[in-house]
C-alpha cells in the first residue's frame, strides 16, 4: 500500500519544481518544453501539472505537428520516473512484421533471423515512460497484446512463455479522433477505455494565433544561438504569420522560421521570406482560368501551372505548394514548357 501511495503522491521536490515552472510561465510564456500563453494552452499546462505526479495512463490527442511528444516528455520530466528512460515509438513507422518484436522483444531463435535475444521498448523503458505515438496505426492483433499488458502489468518476449514485469508508464497519442478510429476499425474499443484514463487534447495552432509571435521568436532564438548570427523579425513578418492557417501546426511554423533565417542575409527578417508549407486562405483566392471542354489535359495543366506561377509573381515554392506538387515536379514542367518555346517565368527566391 505504501508503494502505491508513493507513486500517487507528488513528492515535495516535484511540487517545488512545478511551482518554479508556473513562475517561469508567468515571466516568459514557457512551461517546461512548451510555449504559449493562450487560454487553451494554460488548460493543457494545468492538466500536465495534475497528472505528471501520478502513475495514470494518458492519451494525448491533436492534429499532426501540435506537439504531442513534447507534452509526453514534459509529463515524464515532472514525474518520479524522470531519471529513468523516456522512449518514443511511432507505431505507424514500424512495419507490421517487426513491431511486436520491437515493442516486446524476442528470444533467440524465435523466428528466422532472430540470431540473438532482443530487448524491446518495454524492457528498455523499465522504470520510465513509454510513449506510443500514432497508437491507431498499431495492428489490431498487437493492440490485444498491449491491452493484456495494461491489464496484467506483465508481457512476454516473442518466442517466450515467461512473463516479465512491465514497470512502465504508458502515454499514448493519436492525430485521429479516438471514437472515430474505433468506428473505423483502427482502434479497439476496450483498448481506448484503457488508454483514455486521462485525456489531453492539444489545440491546433490556428486556434491560438496569439501564441504565434512567442513561438516564432522562440524558434528564431534557438537557431540564432545554434548558427551564431542574431536576426529578428520585422513587425510585418509576425503579422503575416498570424494570418496563416498553419495546417502543419507548430512543426510547420518551426520550418518556416528556419527557412526565413537561412534566406535573409540581413539582420531583419521581412515577410518576403515567409514561405509556408501550404498556402494561406488569402493566397488561395486568386484569378480564374477558363478551360474549353475537350482541351487536352496536358494543355490544361500547362495553363494552370503558368497562371498560378504568374499569380505568385514567379515564386516557385508558393506555386508548388498551391498546386500540391513537389518543387522538383514544378521545375520539370517549367523546363518542358521552356523547351517547347513557352517561358516559365523568371527565377525567384
Amino acid at each position: 500500500m505504501q508503494g502505491i501511495l508513493s507513486r500517487v503522491m507528488r513528492p515535495s521536490k516535484l511540487r517545488a519544481e512545478l511551482a518554479d515552472m508556473k513562475a517561469e510561465f508567468e515571466r516568459t510564456g514557457r512551461f517546461g518544453l512548451l510555449w504559449g500563453r493562450s487560454t487553451s494552452m494554460q488548460r493543457v499546462y494545468e492538466q500536465i501539472g495534475r497528472v505528471s505526479g501520478t502513475a495514470i495512463t494518458v492519451l494525448i490527442t491533436g492534429e499532426s505537428g501540435t506537439g504531442k511528444e513534447v507534452v509526453a516528455q514534459t509529463i515524464h520530466e515532472l514525474s518520479r520516473r524522470r531519471k529513468k528512460p523516456f522512449l518514443a515509438v511511432n507505431c505507424g513507422a514500424i512495419s507490421p512484421q517487426l513491431i511486436e518484436s520491437e515493442i516486446f522483444g524476442h528470444e533467440k531463435g524465435a523466428f528466422t533471423g532472430a540470431d540473438r535475444m532482443h530487448q524491446g521498448f518495454f524492457e528498455r523503458a523499465h522504470g520510465g515512460t513509454l510513449f506510443l505515438d500514432e497508437i491507431t496505426e498499431m495492428p489490431l492483433e498487437l493492440q490485444v497484446k498491449l491491452l493484456r499488458v495494461l491489464e496484467t502489468g506483465t508481457f512476454m518476449r516473442v518466442g517466450s512463455t515467461t512473463p516479465i514485469e512491465a514497470d512502465v508508464r504508458i502515454i499514448a497519442a493519436t492525430n485521429r479522433v479516438p471514437e472515430q478510429a474505433v468506428a473505423q476499425g483502427k482502434l479497439r474499443e476496450d483498448l481506448l477505455y484503457r488508454l483514455n484514463v486521462f485525456p489531453i487534447n492539444l489545440p491546433p495552432l490556428r486556434d491560438r494565433i496569439e501564441d504565434i509571435p512567442l513561438l516564432a521568436e522562440h524558434f528564431l532564438h534557438d537557431i540564432c544561438k545554434r548558427e551564431g548570427e542574431n536576426k529578428r523579425f520585422a513587425p510585418q513578418a509576425l503579422q503575416k504569420m498570424q494570418s496563416h492557417r498553419w495546417p502543419g501546426n507548430v512543426r510547420e511554423l518551426r520550418n518556416v522560421v528556419q527557412r526565413a533565417y537561412v534566406m535573409e542575409e540581413g539582420p531583419v527578417i521581412g515577410d518576403e521570406w515567409l514561405v509556408f508549407d501550404a498556402p494561406s486562405a488569402q493566397e488561395q483566392k486568386g484569378p480564374y482560368i477558363t478551360v474549353r471542354v475537350g482541351t487536352p489535359l496536358a494543355d490544361v495543366e500547362r495553363s494552370l501551372i503558368l497562371a498560378t506561377l504568374q499569380h505568385f509573381n514567379s515564386h516557385k515554392e508558393k506555386t508548388a505548394a498551391a498546386l500540391g506538387v513537389s518543387l522538383k515536379t514544378l521545375y520539370n514542367r517549367l523546363k518542358e514548357y521552356s523547351q517547347e518555346g513557352s517561358s516559365g517565368g523568371s527565377e525567384s527566391s
